[in-house]
Parts: C-alpha cells; sequence; structure tokens
C-alpha cells in the first residue's frame, strides 16, 4: 500500500482535537501496557487491500506494550492451492475433509500465507505505518492435534482437533518482546499434520494462557449487530446475555462459517475463563485500534457474568435496594434526598448494578428531549465495590443510552466528585447550560457544580 492511500483513508486532526484523542486514550494505553492479547483473522482478511494497515496497527499494539499472538486462518487461500492442483473441495458441514493429496495443498497454502504475514510485519520503511517497528515474529510446533475422525459415517482423515498447546514456550517468546504467529496446522506425536479451525486454535491458544483478551476481526460487522442484540453500555454483552441472544439471533443472520466458529469459539473461551472476547470487523479507519483505545469502541464485546451480568434497567422490585444504597449518601448531603414514592415514580429511569440480588451500583437517566439533553442523575456505588469504578460502567451504559435516544449532551451535577467527571471526559459548566426546566429546580444554596458531556 503506499502512503499516498494510507493518508487517503485518515482524517488530519487539528491541534485540539489531537491533544484530546490522545488524552482520551491515555487510560487505555495504560491499561493495556504488559497485558496478553489473542488476535485471530481468518484468510479472508489477508485478501483484502488493507491487510497492511491492520498488521500496521498489531505493530503498533506490541510498540505500546501489548504481547501480542497471532492466529490466522487460511480457507480461501487452501481453496486458490486446491484449484491450481485440480482437487476438489469436500465439506461435511463446515468441516473441510482433507485427504492426503488436500493435505500437500494445505501445507503449501499456510506456509506461504505465513511467510507473506512475517514480510509484511517485517516491513519498517519510513514512508509505512510501521516505519522504525523492527518487530521480530516468532512460530514453531506449539499446537498438537488429533484427527477429528469419523462423524456421521464421514472419516474426516486430516481434518483436526486441538490437542494441547506449548503456552510455555509461546509465554517464553512473547516476554522476549516477539510476535507469535501460530497457523492452523497442528502436529501429532507420530508425527503427523492435521488441517484445523483458526476459531479453534486461538480459542485454545487464549485459554491456555489465561489471555486478557481474545479479538476477533471477522468479515461481518459486529457494530450493525449492537442494537439487535441489545448490546448496551458501549457494545457489552454479559457472557449469560451473549447465550441468550447469540445463538437465535446470529443463526438468522448470514454469517460465514468463519464467522460463526469465532463467535463459538469466543462465547466457549469466555466460559473458560478469558475475560475478555472482542468481534471487530474491517469497515472504516483501524477498527482494531478503535476498540482498544477509544470510550465506546465499535465491535462487540463479550465479558465475563461478574463484571456486567447484573447492569440492566431497574425495576419497581429494586426500589428497596436502591434506598438501602443510596441512604448513607443522602444523610451525607451527597445526594439529594428522594422519598420512596419518589423513587418508584422515578423507576424506570434508574440503571442498577446488581450482584447475589444485592443493588451494588445505580444511576439515574433524566431525559430532557425538547433540549437534546439528559442528567446523570444520583450515581451511587456500594463502599465494597468502589475499587472496581462500577460507576465507569454505569457512565458507559447512560452514555450509550443518551445517544440511542438521540441526545447530544449528557449533564452531571455534583458537589463532591468534579474531577471523576473530568477525568472521564465531561467539561465544567454552568447553571446557565441546563435545560430551562433543570435550571428552575436547581439550588444555589448546594452550589452543585455542572459538568458536560457532549455525545
Amino acid at each position: 500500500m503506499s502512503d499516498d492511500s494510507i493518508s487517503a483513508t485518515e482524517s488530519p486532526l487539528g491541534g485540539t482535537e489531537f491533544v484530546r484523542a490522545l488524552r482520551s486514550a491515555a487510560p487505555y494505553v495504560h491499561g493495556h501496557h504488559g497485558k496478553t492479547f489473542v488476535i485471530a483473522f481468518p484468510g479472508e482478511i489477508c485478501l483484502r487491500a488493507d491487510t497492511d494497515r491492520l498488521l500496521a496497527d498489531i505493530a503498533l499494539l506490541c510498540r505500546l506494550g501489548v504481547r501480542v499472538v497471532l492466529v490466522h486462518g487460511a480457507r480461501p487461500q487452501i481453496e486458490a492451492e486446491l484449484a491450481v492442483r485440480g482437487i476438489p473441495s469436500r465439506f461435511e458441514g463446515d468441516l473441510r475433509i482433507t485427504d492426503v493429496p488436500s493435505m500437500h495443498a494445505v501445507k503449501a497454502a499456510v506456509g506461504v500465507l505465513r511467510m507473506d504475514i512475517e514480510a509484511r510485519l517485517s516491513c519498517s520503511l519510513a514512508n509505512t505505518p510501521m516505519a522504525g517497528s523492527r518487530i521480530k515474529v516468532a512460530g514453531g510446533n506449539w499446537v498438537t492435534a488429533r484427527p477429528v475422525g469419523v462423524r456421521g459415517g464421514v472419516d474426516h482423515l486430516q481434518t483436526g482437533l486441538v490437542r494441547g498447546v506449548d503456552i510455555a514456550e509461546i509465554r517464553a517468546q512473547l516476554s522476549d518482546e516477539r510476535i507469535v504467529l501460530v497457523s492452523p496446522v497442528g502436529y501429532s506425536p507420530t508425527g503427523e499434520a492435521f488441517n484445523l479451525r483458526n476459531a479453534d486454535v486461538a480459542e485454545a491458544v487464549a485459554t491456555g494462557l489465561g489471555a486478557d483478551k481474545l479479538i476477533f476481526v471477522i468479515e461481518s460487522e459486529p457494530g450493525t449487530w449492537r442494537m439487535a442484540l441489545q448490546a448496551g453500555d458501549a457494545g457489552q454483552l454479559s457472557l449469560t446475555a451473549a447465550e441468550g441472544v447469540l445463538d437465535t439471533e446470529l443463526r438468522e443472520r448470514n454469517l460465514s462459517p468463519e464467522d460463526r466458529n469465532c463467535v463459538r469459539a469466543g462465547l466457549a473461551a469466555v466460559r473458560a475463563g478469558v475475560r475478555r472476547v472482542h468481534l471487530i470487523g474491517t469497515d472504516g479507519a483501524s477498527p482494531l485500534l478503535r476498540e482498544l483505545y477509544s470510550r465506546d469502541g465499535c465491535g462487540l464485546m463479550i465479558a465475563a457474568d461478574d463484571d456486567y451480568e447484573s447492569t440492566r434497567i431497574a425495576t419497581i422490585d429494586d426500589v428497596a435496594g436502591i434506598m438501602a444504597l443510596i441512604a448513607p449518601m443522602e444523610q451525607a448531603g451527597t445526594l439529594v434526598p428522594r422519598s420512596r414514592e419518589q423513587l418508584e415514580l422515578d423507576i424506570a429511569a434508574f440503571t442498577v448494578l446488581v450482584r447475589d440480588g444485592t443493588v451494588i451500583a445505580c444511576n439515574a437517566l433524566v431525559e430532557f428531549p425538547q433540549h437534546g439533553a439528559a442528567e446523570l442523575a444520583c450515581v451511587a456505588v456500594h463502599p465494597h465495590y468502589r475499587g472496581r469504578d462500577l460507576a465507569a460502567v454505569l457512565l458507559r451504559r447512560a452514555r450509550a443510552r443518551a445517544r440511542d435516544l438521540g441526545y447530544t449532551r449528557l449533564i452531571a451535577l455534583t458537589t463532591q466528585t468534579p474531577h471523576w467527571f473530568i477525568e472521564h471526559g465531561f467539561v465544567r459548566g454552568s447553571a446557565a447550560d441546563l435545560p430551562p426546566e433543570r435550571r428552575a429546580t436547581y439550588d444555589p444554596g448546594r452550589n452543585s457544580l455542572v459538568l458536560i458531556d457532549t455525545l
């Protein structure tokens, strides 16, 4: 890809915008440093004109201190190699039947693609996004496999399943600041090679490493799934919620076998202890970086239940729990007192985070539709859980909900925590910035600070 074609896809930022973007990414740079990410992409991605951009973004992750394992697929490359050799493709369901001649084609296709990826990661010319990157890439016979065997009366021959992964060796390579590149081929103790699904390999590697994130780059656009899947909280689903909707919703969508395998493998990885699985597409400017280093991301994240499964709109049954949560803050003067009757009337405006039947965090979203604004009010977190910044979870959800409702501003009033709001992107305002209805109820005696977030 030429330098001209790269710059044509980018919009240069002015000084203020650049500083704002850099500052907003800084918490994620710090949070991801030293973490281990497994990134999987199908062979179809490697045929795209913007593959170099994806690999440049991955190289940037490494320069930002992320430990990266890449797992590539090779289905279209194998298809092309089989066609050259005059060998017909045979599938049973979405599994290829790999006989000996087909396995020779698999080895050739995977080998060529692997070398191509390594070559692209080695690029460090001054006029490319990877200038000066000097990426080191490591690979090896780290995946052991066994045959799928006979299913439904059909012998799948040298199509295999992951049997094990040499996690210790992969960790050693990551510690040496190398990208670990894993191909969809496994080996048996008897010296045989087996054709594997890259999603299965990625799941096994991420699970074995206890990776912080497993990221699938897929052909369809996960950003379009958010509303259909009711993935609030900026495109996040808990494992429980994902299991409840993904199987039925995505079965009805025209997903490729590769994408279906990624969704299945992602759910399995979260069940096995990987705390975050991201599904991202390829449209737009650097979706990988936007998903990892921006506030709202651009894909779909599936997370472990203990973080997100209980984040939901409040019901009348939550009134007692909300009252118990906010009572100490009302007594301290941090929150304006609310009667039980008022809470019951306003309950639909509340979002709660519930764990083991207890409301441990809440907030209300008060709408001012005529003025394109909503107020984030009554933010409260149980003292035992304040170290995990659950208020940020509720804030992300409130932002996503406000955007979905078409609002352009999110307002907060506080007497005690202005810095928390400023750290999360709000700016100082004044009572004059409030919608007229809210300005009429503003209490000068409390002298609450007004903070504004532009959505």
